[in-house]
């Protein structure tokens, strides 16, 4: 704080974003004068309206949120900055951020917020001793059409920046190289360890890499760099969507990397002597898999995101492991060191708080129970008979909501909020009359 003070005095920062992170995974919150936050802001905080973990996708107030409504007035939450998270924002001109955790005014969390959510488990884990490391791998669709120019066309019918499938692929990369370019850059510059940026196989699809960090350090980083990706693109005139199904094509994933360590660094997912797994990464992934069905609201929760689950697509439809095995909902890749469970379930619009969080407590649910790993699966996961990843949000919505594991880890509270959250979309989504329903009946029915 004192380095960010200092720069401020200087003249080199104007304005300090405050955000945090709401339930829909983005970045919300103020804008402020340097001046202004360094006389009044460091040592006080700032407050913002509580509606803001009780609204849709649109902004709407809507109905069924215990926090807040408007018999309660909509009061205020305060913001509480973390200065672990304060950077530069070099793609924005004199402007530095720091990212926030919430409180009530009488100084007790606000349990339902997604960093305070992560932060219960990663206590969890802390009470074992255990700290967990983690990566994202964030898939996006560029297009040639600015953002006002995709609004104004519904977001029909854009052009891909790519109009055949670049994974991998140099020459592909290479004609969006000046975006991806400034991306990584900045994201650099802004403090996150960028590996690179690939090809995938959607037209216009592309994936920038970042490596893995503790598991706060990189929900806070997923979510800095997917809003700042928007922002740059813009800057190019062009628009980008973490949608996790854009289109008819192969859906955009957000694969979660995770493992744990002793505090103190030690390794116990492995097993130098006998070179293999140990019985608490067995138990541990025993537990994601049991719990799958019960927290993939918080891997996938929206209506879209279940256009992604596909037989044959990458995206899993069924629940079982696989030794590097792409078709399974958990692949197990790395030894020693890099021993690690992909989540392959995420798409890329879930909350990384929320989704690693999840991950966690199906773990530990694991873990404490002491669960046995089943076999593995070999082959095609798409064609067995594994229990099938839920379907749709509703789906997903009732077992949630209903999962005894997901209450005792994440609290009432926690569920019934996140709960109200799916019903909110379901009936936005129930009430809508969609262009395949007037192309299909308009004239026909």
């Amino acid at each position: 704080m004192e380095g960010l003070r200092q720069r401020i005095d200087a003249g080199d920062v104007d304005t300090v974003v405050l955000a945090f992170t709401d339930m829909q995974g983005r970045l919300q919150g103020k804008r402020l004068h340097g001046r202004y936050f360094v006389d009044h802001v460091i040592g006080h905080g700032t407050e913002g309206c509580n509606y803001l973990l009780a609204v849709d996708v649109d902004m709407n107030t809507v109905d069924g949120y215990a926090m807040t409504s408007w018999e309660q007035g909509y009061g205020d939450m305060e913001f509480v900055m973390d200065e672990q998270t304060i950077r530069l924002l070099p793609w924005l001109p004199a402007t530095a951020m720091v990212q926030c955790d919430l409180e009530w005014t009488d100084h007790r969390p606000v349990v339902a917020s997604p960093r305070a959510i992560l932060k219960s488990q990663l206590a969890r884990l802390a009470e074992r001793g255990l700290v967990a490391l983690a990566g994202t791998e964030l898939e996006l669709v560029i297009y040639d059409d600015t953002y006002e120019e995709a609004h104004r066309k519904r977001y029909r019918d854009l052009t891909p920046a790519n109009q055949y499938n670049v994974d991998y692929s140099i020459l592909g990369t290479t004609r969006v190289e000046p975006l991806l370019r400034d991306i990584r850059n900045h994201m650099y510059a802004a403090g996150l360890d960028v590996e690179g940026a690939k090809g995938e196989c959607n037209f216009g699809q592309h994936e920038v890499g970042f490596l893995y960090a503790d598991a706060l350090t990189t929900a806070d980083n997923h979510a800095v760099y997917k809003n700042a990706a928007k922002e740059i693109a813009a800057q190019h005139g062009r628009s980008l969507t973490f949608m996790a199904k854009p289109n008819d094509r192969e859906g955009s994933s957000c694969h979660i990397h995770l493992s744990l360590r002793g505090a103190d660094g030690d390794l116990v997912f492995w097993d130098d002597a006998s070179g293999g797994r140990t019985p608490l990464y067995d138990s541990f992934i025993a537990g994601v898999l049991a719990t799958v069905a019960d927290f993939t609201l918080m891997f996938a929760p929206n209506i879209n995101s279940y256009k992604r689950f596909a037989d044959g697509s990458f995206a899993p439809t069924t629940i079982g492991w696989g030794l590097d095995n792409r078709t399974c909902a958990v692949r197990l890749v790395g030894s020693g060191p890099a021993a690690r469970m992909e989540n392959r379930v995420p798409g890329a619009d879930a909350n990384p708080y929320l989704a690693l969080a999840a991950m966690i407590a199906g773990g530990l649910h694991g873990i404490e129970r002491e669960l046995e790993l089943e076999p593995e699966l070999t082959g095609n996961a798409y064609a067995s008979d594994k229990p099938r990843v839920p379907g749709t949000l509703a789906a997903a919505r009732e077992a949630f909501h209903t999962s005894a594991v997901a209450r005792t880890a994440l609290g009432d509270e926690v569920v019934d909020h996140y709960a109200n959250m799916a019903d909110v979309e379901l009936a936005a989504y129930n009430a809508a009359v969609t262009d395949w329903e007037l192309l299909r009946g308009f004239e026909r029915l």
